[in-house]
């Protein structure tokens, strides 16, 4: 086999009961992924990425301004500053997402990646923002603005790509350019909305950009809103679309694989796309005259 990294995604359920403090949520999820984390690392995992807004539930089905007490500075705030101990710790790459405070009022769904010497490397600001009937998210976070970077880690090239974004090809694209080996796209998505696309549009963006794919979706259900089940199903898929590892739809699990880098060269050289991609004949894409 080729060049080898055995990656990690934790999916759990929300611990702490919505009427707590802010706090007592990160406090509380923060404990609760710490089993899982030393886990992974007893089992040799090397890249490691939670589920979207990790430290909270997800509050979006609601439009309180309470949820605002959960943002945090990145990388200053705690929840940061916690994973570069951790990641140096294990020597592994964390892939970590949380309600980020910009300034006082201006908040982003981000994504922290810390490298395995505990460098902070960069972050990635979910760009689609989506508001429709029980993900009220324009209430609470501000379109992104990091564009679609990629960060060389240790082990692997990763880029991100946050729920809601995993609907639209273009970005899954310029992360593929921008040299992404594997896309972490932590998600919390529920059933009867768009489980039906959980496992057709990320599978259909590793084969078309030649990467893999790890898909990350919590479990449970979440009081008092009970906007559906989250569905759990996390699931890590290779550059020919196959899905290679998967949870379950409703316990508490870290899901593991190893990845061989070598095969997207080997996907890749079969099939051609980024050489037979033809930009000059995409202007449509671009032109705001087209909405």
């Amino acid at each position: 086999m080729g060049n080898q990294v055995k990656c990690g995604i934790i999916q759990l359920a929300n611990r702490v009961e919505t009427s707590r403090p802010c706090e007592e949520h990160r406090m509380g999820m923060i404990e609760a992924h710490l089993p899982y984390i030393q886990k992974a690392h007893e089992q040799g995992v090397k890249i490691l990425c939670f589920q979207e807004i990790f430290t909270g539930p997800y509050f979006c089905p609601s439009q309180d301004t309470k949820w605002y007490g959960l943002a945090e500075a990145i990388p200053e705030g705690p929840t940061t500053v916690k994973m570069q101990e951790l990641a140096k710790k294990y020597s592994m790459v964390m892939v970590v997402p949380i309600y980020e405070e910009e300034m006082t009022g201006v908040y982003y769904n981000t994504a922290a990646v810390i490298d395995a010497d505990g460098t902070y490397l960069g972050k990635y600001r979910k760009n689609h923002i989506p508001q429709v009937a029980g993900f009220w998210e324009k209430f609470f976070f501000k379109p992104g603005n990091t564009g679609y970077p990629t960060f060389k880690t240790r082990y692997a090239t990763v880029g991100v790509y946050i729920c809601y974004d995993r609907h639209f090809p273009d970005g899954a694209r310029c992360l593929g350019l921008n040299g992404a080996e594997i896309v972490f796209n932590p998600s919390a998505t529920v059933a009867g909305l768009s489980e039906y696309l959980w496992k057709i549009e990320q599978p259909a963006h590793a084969v078309a950009n030649g990467y893999y794919i790890a898909a990350i979706n919590r479990v449970g259900r979440e009081a008092p809103w009970n906007i559906g089940e989250f569905y759990g199903q996390s699931y890590f898929c290779n550059p020919r679309g196959q899905i290679i590892a998967e949870g379950s739809r409703d316990q508490d699990e870290l899901v593991t694989a190893v990845i061989d880098l070598e095969m997207i060269k080997e996907v890749r050289d079969t099939w051609q796309f980024y050489r037979d991609r033809r930009p000059e004949t995409y202007g449509a894409l671009t032109d705001l005259g087209q909405g």
